[in-house]
């Protein structure tokens, strides 16, 4: 079939059956910078039979991300190049990211570029399809009768992921593979997926080399190498991926993963090295531009981080996902660069960019260590004064690292007890990490506070694990609303235990199926389970309780 033609008049013939369902019924959005484009596609969309007052149209990423956030689209058919401020790319990302469209949204991603740079680039955010100018009406008309077959496959699957009821959708992969053989692929690696997700190792690691065991199916070792990384095996995950990478050379996640596990063993050399082979394929991934200045920046390789970080600044400037973590290593950098002055103007264009509490907290931080270099002990003093202010009037939670350099910085400027009541607080969430206990040490032992630092850390571990087990103990004892108070009170102190988030939804759960469904208790448990998912994901608990909330719902007419 020719290329459309924007001069002819659409065809008065009528496409079969199912592809007249598949448009005529369908609203779309054409996103594309250029007039004569949008044309042309608004005139394929119709010749394969669209209705006219169902096709809207949009001239930027913007303008597209604002229509989709005032209607839901079954399917979107947008360039990858849009001129200024967003591109296709970070269109899409945002759509999934805040939930613009749902599962069943057909993206269908349009270029006129064929390089592998570009190519690669878009398919690691997986668009539904992605299609080469110029587009033929065969070529849209199969893309999406294949799309629309497969999202119909798995509707009740991704709801149930939705969801995060991840057992549920093991259990609805299993029913769909009995009778679709079209897509027992799809199912098969979904559903390997979904065990490592619900935090079913062993069964994931056995799906997995069942199909390794017949046949070299490259998604099947990068996932084997993820169970044996979320299982601690980080070496046989190294060789995993080393081989998998030395046979697919453009498979970016595993490169990704890689790295990761490089890092997990303190080979930054070999880290950074993987990275730098993955960015010469696809060099605008903003979050790996930012991995690699993170492992440059340890390794002292200050140019290669300091050009890294700016490209991660620059490449993310549109992005629903950019961070202030690029800007804070690129102020550290300068800083190790003897650059404080230009440190310090990077820390004032993040706040302005980044209008947070936890933005301000740990731009203070940074600027307190810059001033520290400097040598510039009156400004150091009074950032770490403002710091520990700033901390005690909020309630940001830190990430460990953060909360490490925080301490570090009044450790350096004084604030002693600011110092120590971080890293309490750190081991208290973490009461089990030893590889984190082990760096608080190192930085009580910098402080001069070697001895001293080893008793905190035991003292504050052994408080957590006295607080969990009171609640442990009330449960035994079925006193289930003085367990539910305990460890109300254990969270405020705790706010980052995993152990005590999902101890809690485990304690109102089971209150609930004995005693009745309560919404407020059943809210409190699901806001405990996603807060753990979040700080921990794979958790098996997490996955049996989702399906215990669920089942409770709907046993309430939920």
């Amino acid at each position: 079939m020719t290329p459309f033609n924007p001069a002819a008049p659409p065809k008065k013939a009528a496409p079969a059956s199912s592809e007249a369902d598949l448009f005529a019924n369908s609203s779309f959005l054409i996103v594309d910078d250029f007039d004569g484009m949008r044309s042309i596609l608004h005139g394929l969309v119709r010749t394969c039979g669209g209705n006219s007052k169902m096709i809207d149209e949009a001239s930027s990423g913007a303008e597209a991300i604002r229509m989709i956030e005032a209607k839901r689209y079954d399917t979107v058919l947008c360039d990858l190049n849009l001129g200024g401020g967003k591109n296709g790319q970070q269109v899409l990302e945002e759509a999934r990211i805040r939930t613009l469209i749902g599962p069943a949204c057909c993206w269908l991603m349009v270029t006129a570029e064929k390089g592998s740079e570009s190519v690669i680039g878009t398919a690691e955010i997986q668009p539904d399809a992605y299609l080469i100018k110029p587009i033929t009406e065969a070529v849209l008309v199969g893309r999406m009768q294949k799309i629309k077959a497969k999202k119909n496959a798995f509707v009740e699957i991704d709801a149930a992921m939705v969801a995060k009821n991840f057992l549920k959708a093991i259990q609805l992969c299993d029913e769909r593979a009995q009778t679709d053989r079209a897509n027992a692929v799809e199912l098969l690696r979904l559903k390997c997926q979904l065990f490592a997700m619900a935090g079913q190792i062993d069964q994931a690691k056995e799906a997995y080399e069942n199909i390794l065991a017949t046949r070299d199916v490259p998604w099947a070792q990068l996932g084997l190498a993820q169970v044996y990384h979320q299982a601690g095996d980080l070496e046989r995950a190294r060789y995993i991926l080393e081989q998998l990478v030395g046979r697919n050379r453009s498979y970016l996640e595993a490169y990704d993963w890689l790295s990761r596990t490089h890092v997990a063993l303190d080979d930054k050399e070999k880290a950074e090295a993987v990275l730098d082979r993955a960015l010469k394929l696809s060099p605008n991934s903003h979050k790996r531009q930012r991995s690699f200045g993170e492992v440059a920046l340890q390794l002292g390789k200050l140019d290669n981080a300091e050009k890294a970080f700016r490209k991660s600044v620059a490449l993310a400037e549109h992005s629903v996902l950019k961070t202030a973590d690029a800007h804070l290593g690129l102020a550290k950098t300068l800083s190790a660069k003897g650059e404080p002055d230009e440190a310090l103007k990077v820390l004032d264009q993040m706040t302005q960019h980044f209008d947070s509490e936890e933005t301000r907290v740990r731009a203070k931080a940074v600027a307190g260590m810059v001033f520290h270099k400097a040598g510039d002990e009156e400004q150091a003093l009074l950032a770490a004064q403002e710091l520990g202010d700033m901390l005690d009037q909020t309630a940001v939670h830190l990430d460990a690292e953060s909360a490490q350099e925080m301490a570090t910085l009044m450790f350096a400027t004084g604030e002693k007890d600011r110092a120590i009541a971080l890293l309490e607080t750190e081991v208290r969430n973490n009461p089990e990490n030893q590889a984190l206990h082990e760096s608080i040490r190192r930085i009580f032992h910098k402080a001069g506070l070697g001895d001293q630092g080893a008793e905190i850390v035991e003292k504050s571990r052994s408080e957590a694990v006295a607080l969990m087990d009171r609640a442990v103990l009330l449960v035994k004892e079925e006193k289930f609303e003085e367990a539910i108070v305990s460890l109300r009170r254990s969270r405020e102190q705790m706010p980052k235990n995993v152990r005590v988030l999902l101890n809690s939804a485990h304690v109102m759960i089971t209150h609930m199926q004995q005693t009745g469904f309560d919404p407020a208790l059943a809210s409190e448990a699901q806001k405990c389970l996603m807060d753990a998912n979040q700080l921990a994901p794979g958790e098996q608990r997490f996955a049996r309780m989702m399906t215990a909330l669920d089942v409770l719902s709907k046993e309430h007419g939920r």
